[in-house]
Order: structure tokens, then sequence, then C-alpha cells
């Protein structure tokens, strides 16, 4: 969308983002208190962000909610590739994003994300737009916590439109993805990028509605599963899961490449790999068990709400 840059406020887009990380920040702590090491960092090109990151808490064995202001003069090419007519215009972004890796196998992985993106080329009207979502990896499926999951992110798009859920969802479902695998990352939520049709106050607000609603999504499900009683076997399948979420983000994830191809911060770029991992060959879960299960009931694209 093309529109007037005096309706564009940049400065109210940054203050919610800014704010937003603190609000999750404080909300996550209301389970886990262990202190976020906060660092500020500056980008040589144009611009910053502050990253925050908890490592080896009683809940969260790491997690990290990263702001990130950048601007630059040229388009880095994972956006013009699928955008060629922004090439040769100056950018600006912002976004928070965050995943947080509970320490128990039974509490599920959560990622997120919001994010403003403008490009402006002199003599010609700005191009921007809104994204964002956010999506939940568990490795022990529980009906309850998906159902809630969805329930909530269908809650944030109903006062926007009835269709945005469906719409969104389906996105989510298609772009965590892993084809190489040829399974799903996790059981989605919402995902939606290129968003300006309802005008810039009105995506403003539905940004808002999906950032403002991660908490209340999420919370209730690290609550409910942190203290579960597991052992080895869960340990070690949970580590082997992990691997899923390392391979989308280092192939698939747009924001990953924005982020190294603009030549941001390669520490807070990283931050949502989780701290521990493990591979094995050609391993397959045995028949009947919990493990399976997570492949046969929640690997799969299916209406949750």
């Amino acid at each position: 969308m093309q529109g007037n840059t005096q309706n564009i406020d940049k400065a109210a887009v940054k203050k919610y983002l800014l704010g937003l990380q603190e609000q999750i920040c404080a909300s996550l702590q209301t389970i886990d208190s262990t202190p976020w090491r906060e660092d500020s960092w500056v980008r040589e090109e144009g611009g910053g962000g502050r990253s925050r990151v908890l490592v080896d808490g009683p809940a969260i064995e790491k997690g990290g909610v990263n702001f990130s202001h950048v601007f630059g003069t040229q388009m880095p090419a994972s956006a013009t590739q699928h955008r060629p007519e922004l090439a040769g215009r100056s950018f600006e972004a912002m976004g928070v994003s965050l995943v947080i890796h509970p320490q128990n196998p039974y509490a599920p992985t959560s990622h997120a994300n919001v994010r403003f993106f403008i490009a402006e080329k002199e003599g010609a009207d700005p191009v921007w737009w809104f994204g964002g979502g956010y999506d939940l990896t568990p490795y022990y499926g529980r009906e309850e916590d998906c159902q809630h999951w969805h329930q909530t992110a269908k809650a944030a798009c109903d006062p926007f439109s009835e269709t945005f859920y469906p719409r969104f969802k389906g996105w989510c479902d298609d772009y965590f993805y892993l084809k190489h695998r040829a399974e799903p990352r996790g059981i989605g939520g919402l995902f939606f990028d290129d968003f300006n049709e309802l005008g810039f106050e009105q995506s403003f607000a539905f940004m808002r509605a999906v950032g403002d609603s991660y908490t209340d999504a999420y919370l209730p499900i690290l609550q409910r599963r942190k203290d579960s009683p597991f052992g080895d076997r869960e340990r070690q399948f949970q580590l082997y899961r992990r691997g899923r979420y390392v391979e989308f983000n280092l192939v698939y994830d747009r924001g990953t490449l924005f982020g190294l191809q603009t030549g941001g911060r390669t520490e807070s770029i990283l931050m949502s790999l989780p701290p521990l991992v493990r591979w094995e060959y050609d391993w397959t879960p045995e028949s009947g068990s919990a493990e399976a299960e997570l492949y046969e009931k929640f690997l799969i694209h299916r209406a949750w709400v």
C-alpha cells in the first residue's frame, strides 16, 4: 500500500514495541523470576536494538525477547526477492521477536514476533506493512493446550474480521513447515505479512492485538506444564525435536535471513536457537508411544477451534 507519510506514525510503533518487550518480560517473570540479561547494541549501517535473554531458570531453559530498529539505504536480497519493486529504496524495520524454550519437555516451545517495515524513495509514496504472529511447538501434545492457544489467537483476530483467523492460521501452517522433512514444525497459530489492508491506524491496531495476546496464549500453558514429572526419555526426545526448530530457523526463516543479510547483531538474531539439541540418524518413534502420538495427532494440519 502507498500512502501519505503524515499518516504513518513510526514513533508510535516504536513506543509500542518497546513497551511490548517490557510487558512480555515482566509477565514471564511471574512464572520464572530469573533475571533477564540485557544487551543494547548498535548497528554500524544504522539503528540497533535491545536484547534480553534468560538462561537456566527453573521454568525456562533459555528465553530471548529482542527489540530491534534498523535502517539502511539498500534493501536486502531477502526483501527484494519477493518484492522487486522495492529495489533502490531505503528501508526502516522495527520489531519484537521472542522464543521461549522451557526446561520441561511437557511444556512447549513458543515463538512470537510483530514488526513494521517501511521502504521509501524520494519522489515516491512510501511502501509499508505490518507482519507477525506466533506459533507453538509441543514435544508432547496436549489437546487443551492447543485449543487454548488457537482460541486465544482467534479471539485476537475476530474483532477485526472473522476471516482473519482462518486466513492467518492457514498461512502459519504453510509457513512453519519443514519441506525437507515433510512435517510441520509444531501446531501453528498465526502468521501474517505484508499487511496494510486496513489502513495505517487499524493495521497497527491489529498488530497490537496479536502482540498483546501472546502472553494470554502462552503463560497458562507454561504454568500448567512446567512442573510435570519427566525422565531421561522425555528429555532426549525434547532435544531431538528441538533439532527441527534449528533446521527451520537456519534454512527457511525470513527474519533470520533478513537479519543476517542486513548486518544485524548475530548474537541477537540467533538467540532463538535452543541451548541444547541433538540429532539422531534415521530415528523413528516406537509405535503406540507418546512420542509417536505427537506425529500422528499433533504434527498435522487440523482445526483446533
